[in-house]
């Protein structure tokens, strides 16, 4: 009988905080210390998956009618090409009652991992990148990170934050292209390949008890490759709604020419389709008038200086589609200047880093 050899998850080295990529991944554009505090990193194609995008209240509602949760399966597009995702929930053990309950990543699992992006670019030190295993995520504490949430506006308890933490680790997500521009290919792994915490004391009761996540390799290929943008992350943390956190990072990630003379369309049908967050409405006057609050909510928040919709109609009046017209405000339009400008300056250095060592 042959013995299989277990391959142990080794945990980051010292260099693995310090790596050069890292560093680039850290350093934000900003005027001094207040400023820096409210930017972070938004992930060009991660966050373009509409990987959040049902809430707990419907998922209690499918339970109840199935019993469990099926694999969800959402068609999208991400730049022209077009993506299929599938999620399958985690299931989770309550060990006080037995039970066993079935989660879909919601809106609360999507601030949690928000909020550790957040804290992994900071200049703490606690995020990591792992050339040699291709990997990347954060070290923290139950009480560094409820502070953070707690900052931006969505406090929850240590009980809570542990079942979002086990509902990303728990949960697959598979990506596959399926208009075979190129060919096709899949990436089928948890929204958190690992999620590990060691405690002296019980961990839901320990302030200094050592959480570690690693994030999605999707994550780690855009801190490898560049492919993140900075924005202001405490204004979209500061949104009431999902539908406009979602809409603030789309903006910040397309509307990159904002400026006084420049405005960006974007279609009802093409948000509805990539955010899946409109999908749950009986008509679709009701969701339209969801999204026309999330634009006000960016408006009054400073993201927008207006929007205007003009509603495409077909044979007998019938309404296709809505086009949103929209105008940046000026706070926006000097954020995605910063932005541009990070870029640029991120580029240079990785290009000399790269030259450094050939």
């Amino acid at each position: 009988m042959t013995k299989k050899t277990i391959k142990k998850l080794t945990p980051p080295s010292t260099s693995d905080y310090e790596d050069k990529q890292l560093d680039l991944f850290r350093f934000l554009l900003s005027k001094n210390d207040n400023e820096r505090d409210k930017i972070a990193n938004t992930f060009d194609l991660w966050d373009s998956i509409p990987r959040y995008s049902i809430s707990r209240q419907a998922m209690g509602k499918m339970r109840k009618e199935k019993g469990f949760l099926p694999i969800r399966q959402i068609a999208f597009k991400y730049r022209g090409r077009q993506l299929d995702v599938h999620i399958q929930a985690a299931r989770i053990l309550d060990k006080a009652s037995g039970l066993e309950t079935d989660y879909y990543p919601s809106a609360n699992e999507e601030l949690i991992e928000d909020a550790l992006r957040k804290i992994a670019s900071e200049q703490s030190k606690q995020g990591f990148f792992d050339k040699k295993n291709y990997r990347s995520g954060v070290v923290f504490t139950l009480y560094q990170l409820s502070e953070e949430l707690k900052k931006r506006g969505h406090s929850r308890s240590y009980p809570e934050i542990i079942l979002s933490l086990n509902i990303l680790a728990g949960s697959m997500i598979k990506i596959s292209t399926s208009d075979a521009q190129d060919g096709e290919g899949f990436t089928l792994t948890p929204y958190f390949p690992s999620l590990s915490a060691s405690s002296k004391k019980k961990l839901t009761e320990d302030d200094n008890a050592k959480w570690v996540v690693q994030f999605h390799p999707l994550i780690t290929q855009a801190i490898d490759v560049l492919g993140y943008r900075q924005f202001n992350y405490a204004k979209m943390m500061g949104q009431k709604t999902q539908l406009a956190r979602w809409l603030h990072k789309q903006l910040s990630l397309k509307f990159t020419f904002a400026s006084l003379s420049t405005s960006f369309d974007m279609r009802y049908s093409t948000i509805k389709r990539d955010s899946a967050l409109l999908d749950g409405y009986g008509l679709e006057r009701q969701a339209i008038k969801k999204l026309d609050e999330a634009w006000e909510e960016l408006k009054e928040s400073g993201v927008l200086q207006q929007f205007e919709k003009a509603d495409i109609r077909g044979p007998r009046a019938k309404l296709i589609d809505v086009v949103y017209t929209l105008t940046a405000s000026m706070e926006f339009i000097s954020e995605m200047k910063a932005a541009n400008k990070r870029q640029t300056i991120i580029i240079e250095k990785n290009n000399s880093l790269n030259k450094e060592q050939t």
